[in-house]
């Protein structure tokens, strides 16, 4: 399983919101310069993260993206979910049907524990923890998702 750029990026400007100075906006260009992500791509991963309540935007002259909570309340499987979709190792894990051994394939039984596994993390896991994670550092990361 590979995550795509949209999470990983994704993630990366979410983290970039948590570490800001509480209630000060940052504007799409100074995340996606600081992250180096395409300004236009940026953009739209903003833009799902709106639509799903994530973040919130600051209109004015100062204005621009802000977290809608508190990093401890937005857990890493909204975030997953929002930008990758559901968590699937395999087709056969949330659709039996789609294979004839189902019902009786040892494969698959693993694959629902992976996909668990998997789930599991992303649950128990908030934006807070990646804060804790980067250090507190408010400039200058050098963390990679």
């Amino acid at each position: 399983m590979k995550l795509s750029t949209r999470t990983r990026y994704g993630m990366r400007a979410l983290l970039e919101l948590a570490l800001a100075d509480k209630g000060v906006p940052l504007q799409i260009k100074a995340i996606a310069e600081r992250q180096s992500i395409s300004n236009k791509y940026l953009e739209q991963l903003v833009a799902m993260l709106k639509t799903a309540g994530l973040v919130r935007s600051i209109r004015g002259p100062h204005g621009g993206y802000v977290l809608a909570a508190a990093p401890q309340d937005i857990k890493l499987s909204d975030v997953f979910r929002t930008l990758e979709g559901p968590v699937l190792t395999v087709e056969c894990v949330e659709h039996g049907e789609v294979c004839p051994n189902s019902a009786d394939c040892a494969t698959r039984k693993l694959w629902i524990q992976m996909n668990n596994a998997i789930l599991s993390v992303l649950e128990n896991k908030t934006l807070q923890t990646l804060v804790d994670m980067a250090g507190n550092e408010k400039r200058s990361m050098s963390y990679q998702i």
